[in-house]
C-alpha cells in the first residue's frame, strides 16, 4: 500500500502554522468522512430492514394462504382444489421465510457491526479528542500570555507560580495533541478496511444465502408442482379470454334489446310496444305512497312481486319481501287512479280488508302491465268483479262436505293440538312449498289498520281480527280478552308465518317450522320481533312489550292446532283458520277457508304455553256450554251418550248411517248466525265413553267452531 500523508508527531508541541493546516485538512478530511459513513450507514440500516420485512411478509403470507380454508366463502366448496393449491404454497413460502431469517442475521453480523464499531468507536474517539485539543489549546494560550505579562520587579514566588502553571498547560497541550495527530493517522488506516468489511458481509451473505434457497425452491418436487400450476393457470386464462369474448358480446346484445328501457317514457320517434296483459306474474319497482301524520303523504321507491297469490314488496336493504296484500281475498281490483297531479299512478283495493294500495309506475306500459297482472291474478283465484268467488265457494262446500261424508280417524296428531276437526292428512301433506314466508308481524299501524275494542255481541260487524295472512273482518268473542276467565303471558319472538292446505297434522307443523327456520338461514334473517303472548280463555293476542298494546288477534275458535318441535322445545307452531267475510243476505253463504301456520321462539319450554293454550280451550269451552244452558259458568261435566238412534232420526234428513255408529246431542252456538241452533253430529263409535267433555286435550275435538258441524240441523 502506498505511503499516506500524516501528521507529524515531532512537530506537536511547536504548533507552527505548517503543522496547524496540515491539521485543518486532516480534520476536514474526518468530518466528511464520517458524513459518508452516517450516510452508508444508513444505506445498510434499510437494507437490513427491507430484510426483515421482507422476512415477516413472506411469513405472514403463508399464514393468510392457509386461512383461506377456513374462511367459508358462499361459492368456494370445501374441498376445492384452489384450497389444496394454495396450502402447498403456503409450505414452500415458509421454508423460504426460514432462509430469509437466516440472511437477516447474517446481515445484523457481517454488515451492521462493523460499521456500527467504527461509527461508535473511531469517528466519535476523533470527535471527542478534537474538542479537548481546542481546549487545551485555548488554556495554554491564556497560560502563556499570563506568563509573558509578569513585570521585572514582580516577587519570585509569582513568578515560579506562572511558571509552573504553564509547565502544566503545555505538557497537557502537548499530551493532547499527539493522541489527536495519532488518532487522525490512525483514521486514515481504518478508513480502508471498516469501509469495506460491511460491503464484504453482504456479499458473503448472500452469496450463502443463493445455495440455500436454490437447495428449498429447485427441488424436484417443487419444480412438478409449480409446472402443473402454471399449466393450470394458463388453462385458466384461456377459458377467462373465452368468458370476457362473451361477456362482452352478451353485454353488446343486452345493450341492444334494452335501449327501448332507458327512457322511462318512450319517445315519440321510438316504435310503439304494447302492454302484456296476459301475465300471471310480475316483477318490478314502483312507487308506494305512504301516510305520514295522517295528513302527509310520502313515496318510497320498492320493489314489487307476485307470489303465490300475493302481492308482495321489498327495499333494497331488506333481504326478505313482506306482504302487501293477499290477492286471493274477494272483490280485490287493480284499476288506473289520478293521485296527488302524478302520472301513471294505478291503486289496488281490497273490500274485504278495507285497504287501499297506491302505486305508480314509470310509464303506462307498465301501469297497464302490473294492473293486468294483478287483475289475471285475482281472476284466475276465482273472483269477477261484481259476482262472488264461485271458485272458491265451490272449494270451501267441497272440503265441508268432505269432512261429513267421511268418518275421522284419529291420527297421531290429535294428541298434539287441536281445536277444530278437520279431514285426515298424511304427514306433510299439507305444506305449501310455494307459500311466501312472512318473518316480521303486520302492526296495525303498518297495515293502515286499527284495533278496535272486544266488546258487544258475536255479530258485531265493525270488529276485526288481525294476523298475518288474513286482514279480513271476522266476529270475536263476545268476551273482552281483559276480562277472560283465563289468561297467562309468555315471552316468545315471532320467526314467521305461511300458508299450509290443512289446518292440523303434528308433522305439517314440524315441517312448517323446518321450512321457515331454512328460509331465515338461506335469506340471513337475523332480526326477531319480541312480543308478549297474552293466552286467554277468548283468543291468543301477540302484544307489544314496550306499549302493551296488541300487535296481532287470534279468536281462539280460529286456533286449529299446535305443537312443539321434537328436536327443540323451545320452537312452537300452531295453525290459523282464516275466514273470509261472510256475503250479505236473507241466506248467507259461509265464506272460504284457508290456514296459516305461525311459529315462534320462547325463552323457556314452549310445552308451558301449548299446556296454556290446552287449559284456555278447556274454560272456553265449558263456558260456551254453560251460557247456552243459562247457568253461571263451572267446571263442565261429561254429556251422555244417546245410543238410541232412532229417536234422534228424521226422515226428511239424508241418510248417511253405518254400522257401529253412535249419535251424540250436542246443542252450540252458531256464531256465524243471528240465532242459536241445536244442532245433531253423526260420529263414529269411539272407545271413549265419553267423547264430548270438557277436558279438552292437545289434538282433540271440540265442536265449538260452527264451521265444522254437518248439515243436519233441528231447531231447538
Amino acid at each position: 500500500m502506498p505511503d499516506m500523508e500524516r501528521l507529524h508527531l515531532e512537530d506537536a508541541l511547536e504548533d507552527s502554522p505548517q503543522t496547524r493546516h496540515l491539521l485543518m485538512v486532516f480534520e476536514k478530511d474526518a468530518m466528511q468522512l464520517k458524513k459518508f459513513t452516517i450516510n452508508m450507514h444508513s444505506c445498510c440500516q434499510r437494507i437490513m430492514s427491507a430484510q426483515n420485512e421482507l422476512c415477516a411478509a413472506t411469513q405472514a403470507l403463508a399464514q393468510q394462504l392457509r386461512a383461506y380454508e377456513i374462511q367459508k366463502f358462499p361459492l368456494e366448496s370445501e374441498d376445492s382444489i384452489l384450497t389444496s393449491t394454495l396450502k402447498q404454497f403456503s409450505s414452500y413460502l415458509d421454508d423460504i421465510s426460514s432462509i430469509h431469517q437466516v440472511l437477516a442475521q447474517q446481515f445484523s453480523e457481517t454488515m451492521m457491526y462493523p460499521l456500527n464499531k467504527f461509527l461508535q468507536a473511531d469517528l466519535e474517539e476523533v470527535t471527542t479528542m478534537h474538542e479537548m485539543f481546542q481546549m487545551a489549546s485555548q488554556e495554554h494560550e491564556q497560560t502563556l500570555t499570563r506568563y509573558m505579562k509578569l513585570p521585572r520587579k514582580k516577587e519570585e514566588r509569582s513568578r515560579v507560580e506562572a511558571n509552573e502553571d504553564l509547565f502544566s498547560m503545555r505538557k497537557k497541550f502537548h499530551q493532547t495533541a499527539l493522541h489527536y495527530y495519532s488518532a487522525l493517522n490512525a483514521l486514515q488506516y481504518k478508513r480502508k478496511c471498516q469501509l469495506l468489511e460491511p460491503v464484504l458481509g453482504y456479499l458473503h451473505a448472500q452469496r450463502a444465502f443463493f445455495p440455500m434457497g436454490q437447495d428449498a425452491v429447485c427441488k424436484k418436487e417443487v419444480e412438478d408442482f409449480l409446472s402443473n400450476i402454471g399449466a393450470s393457470v394458463q388453462g385458466v386464462h384461456a377459458e377467462l379470454g373465452q368468458e370476457t369474448k362473451r361477456t362482452v358480446d352478451l353485454i353488446d346484445t343486452i345493450e341492444k334489446q334494452s335501449a327501448h328501457l332507458y327512457h322511462a317514457e318512450p319517445p315519440i320517434d321510438m316504435p310503439f310496444i304494447p302492454p302484456n296483459t296476459g301475465l300471471a306474474q310480475k316483477a318490478g319497482y314502483l312507487m308506494h305512497r305512504s301516510r305520514q301524520a295522517l295528513i302527509a303523504s310520502k313515496w318510497e321507491r320498492l320493489y314489487f312481486f307476485t307470489q303465490g297469490g300475493n302481492l308482495m314488496c321489498q327495499s333494497k336493504d331488506e333481504v326478505a319481501g313482506k306482504l302487501m296484500l293477499d290477492l286471493n281475498e274477494e272483490g280485490v281490483l287493480a284499476e288506473p287512479a289520478e293521485v296527488e297531479d302524478r302520472r301513471f299512478t294505478f291503486q289496488v283495493t281490497s273490500p274485504q280488508s278495507k285497504k287501499t294500495i297506491i302505486l305508480q309506475a314509470e310509464n303506462s306500459r307498465e301501469r297497464d302491465e302490473w294492473i293486468a297482472t294483478i287483475n289475471n291474478i285475482v281472476r284466475d283465484g276465482g273472483y269477477v268483479k261484481g259476482k262472488s268467488s264461485l271458485k272458491k265457494k265451490d272449494e270451501s262446500t267441497n272440503q265441508l262436505g268432505s269432512e261429513l261424508a267421511s268418518p275421522r280417524q284419529q291420527s297421531p296428531g290429535l294428541e298434539t293440538g287441536s281445536l277444530v276437526p278437520s279431514t285426515t292428512i298424511t304427514p306433510v301433506e299439507g305444506l305449501n312449498l310455494d307459500a311466501p314466508i312472512q318473518f316480521d308481524l303486520v302492526s296495525p299501524v303498518e297495515g293502515g289498520l286499527s284495533l278496535t275494542p272486544l266488546i258487544g255481541p258475536p255479530n258485531t260487524t265493525d270488529a276485526r281480527r288481525i294476523n298475518p295472512f288474513d286482514q279480513s273482518g271476522s266476529e270475536l268473542l263476545s268476551t273482552p280478552y281483559d276480562n277472560a276467565a283465563f289468561a297467562q303471558n309468555f315471552t316468545v319472538r315471532f320467526l314467521g308465518s305461511m300458508e299450509v292446505k290443512q289446518d292440523r297434522g303434528e308433522q305439517l307443523v314440524h315441517a312448517t317450522i323446518r321450512q321457515i327456520m331454512a328460509a331465515r338461514a338461506i335469506h340471513n334473517v337475523f332480526k326477531m320481533t319480541e312480543s308478549i303472548m297474552n293466552v286467554t280463555s277468548e283468543g291468543i293476542r301477540l302484544l307489544d312489550p314496550s306499549t302493551n298494546s296488541a300487535r296481532v288477534e287470534f279468536a281462539l275458535q280460529d286456533v286449529s292446532f299446535w305443537a312443539t318441535h321434537p328436536e327443540n322445545n323451545r320452537l312452537l307452531g300452531f295453525i290459523t283458520r282464516n275466514r273470509s267475510a261472510t256475503p250479505p243476505g236473507p241466506n248467507p253463504v259461509p265464506g272460504s277457508l284457508s290456514f296459516a301456520c305461525h311459529v315462534f321462539e320462547t325463552n323457556n319450554s314452549a310445552e308451558d304455553i301449548c299446556q296454556a293454550i290446552k287449559q284456555a280451550t278447556n274454560i272456553a269451552f265449558q263456558a260456551l256450554m254453560d251460557r247456552k244452558k243459562g247457568r253461571t259458568p263451572q267446571k263442565p261435566k261429561p254429556q251422555p251418550i244417546i245410543n238410541d238412534k232412532d229417536t234422534l232420526w228424521k226422515p226428511s234428513e239424508t241418510g248417511r248411517r253405518g254400522s257401529g255408529e253412535i249419535y251424540l246431542l250436542v246443542q252450540t252456538v252458531d256464531i256465524c248466525a243471528e240465532h242459536h241452533r241445536l244442532r245433531t253430529f253423526l260420529l263414529p263409535q269411539l272407545s271413549c265413553p265419553t267423547v264430548i267433555k270438557a277436558e279438552v286435550g292437545q289434538g282433540e275435538s271440540a265442536a265449538i267452531s260452527p264451521d265444522m258441524c254437518p248439515d243436519e240441523e233441528s231447531e231447538a
